[in-house]
C-alpha cells in the first residue's frame, strides 16, 4: 500500500515537472495522462504547481472556472466544470500590450468576471448568498493557454495544467449586479474590428452566477475558500478564438461595456 502511495506521489511530481518545463522553455509537452489517471490526481498536480508558485512569490488573485460549456463537458466525459487559481502577475491592463512570447498556444474567450466583496467560506451556498457576496461584475477576456502540444487534452491534462490558464484582462467599469440580467446579456468579440465570436450569459452553465455558486461550493470547505477582493472568471460566453501575434481583440458584454486584449507582434 505504501509503495502504491509513493508511486502516485512520484507520478504527480513528474506530471508537475513536465508541465513546468514546458512553461519554462516555451516548448509544449506531451499530455500527462500517461502519468496520472484521475481528477483527484490532476487537482493534486495543480496544488503542487500552486505551492511552487506561492514559494516563488506569486500572489493569488482569485479563481477561474473552466469547461462551463455542456458540449465540451461531454467531450471530456464529465458533467461539471473545472477550476484553478488566478495569479496577479497574469493580469494585464485594458488596451495595453500583452507579450505574445509569454504564451504558447493562446486562445481567447470573452467572460463575465465577478469581484467579491465578502468571503465565501463554509457553505453549501445558495445563489442568493453568492449574489450578496459579489461586489461588482466586469467584462473580461481570458486568454487560455495549454502547455500540452496541440491542445491534445483530456480532463486530467487540463486540470493538472492549471485548467489551461494563460493570462486575463479585466475591464475597468465595475457594474453592480442589482438589476443586471447576466443570463440574457449578449456578448460579441472582434479581432481587429471584425466579429469572431458571439454568445450570451446563458452559454456559461445557464448563467454566470451558476458557475460562481459551483465554485464557492467546491472551495468553501477547503483551505483556500473564495475571499473578499478575489476575482472569479466564470467561463466563456461563446466560441473561443485563436490568438495571433499583433492581434487586438475586443469583447463587449451587454450591460458591462467592453475590454481590449492587445498582443505584441
Amino acid at each position: 500500500m505504501h509503495d502504491e502511495w509513493s508511486q502516485a506521489v512520484d507520478a504527480r511530481a513528474q506530471a508537475a515537472d513536465r508541465l513546468a518545463e514546458a512553461a519554462r522553455t516555451g516548448k509544449p509537452c506531451a499530455p500527462v495522462r500517461d502519468l496520472i489517471g484521475t481528477a483527484a490526481d490532476a487537482y493534486a498536480v495543480q496544488e503542487l504547481a500552486t505551492a511552487r508558485a506561492l514559494a516563488e512569490g506569486r500572489r493569488p488573485a482569485g479563481r477561474k472556472v473552466g469547461v462551463t460549456n455542456p458540449d465540451v463537458q461531454r467531450q471530456l466525459g464529465i458533467d461539471h466544470p473545472t477550476c484553478a487559481p488566478l495569479f496577479a502577475d497574469a493580469a494585464y491592463l485594458d488596451g495595453l500590450p500583452i507579450p505574445y512570447e509569454r504564451l504558447l498556444q493562446p486562445r481567447a474567450e470573452a467572460e463575465v468576471a465577478l469581484v467579491l466583496g465578502a468571503d465565501l467560506a463554509g457553505g453549501p451556498f445558495t445563489a442568493a448568498e453568492v449574489l450578496r457576496a459579489v461586489d461588482f461584475a466586469l467584462v473580461a477576456i481570458e486568454v487560455a493557454d495549454s502547455r500540452v502540444a496541440g491542445w491534445d487534452i483530456g480532463l486530467v491534462d487540463t486540470v493538472a495544467d492549471n485548467a489551461s490558464s494563460g493570462v486575463y484582462v479585466l475591464g475597468n467599469t465595475p457594474v453592480p449586479l442589482r438589476g443586471l440580467d447576466l443570463r440574457a446579456a449578449a456578448m460579441t468579440m472582434t479581432r481587429d474590428g471584425e466579429q469572431v465570436s458571439a454568445g450570451s450569459g446563458a452559454a456559461c452553465l445557464g448563467h454566470p452566477v451558476n458557475a460562481a455558486v459551483w465554485l464557492a461550493n467546491r472551495l468553501g470547505r477547503t483551505e483556500r475558500p473564495l475571499r473578499a477582493g478575489e476575482v472569479v472568471l466564470t467561463g466563456t460566453l461563446g466560441p473561443v478564438v485563436p490568438v495571433r501575434p499583433g492581434d487586438t481583440l475586443e469583447a463587449h458584454v451587454e450591460g458591462l461595456g467592453s475590454v481590449r486584449a492587445v498582443f505584441t507582434p
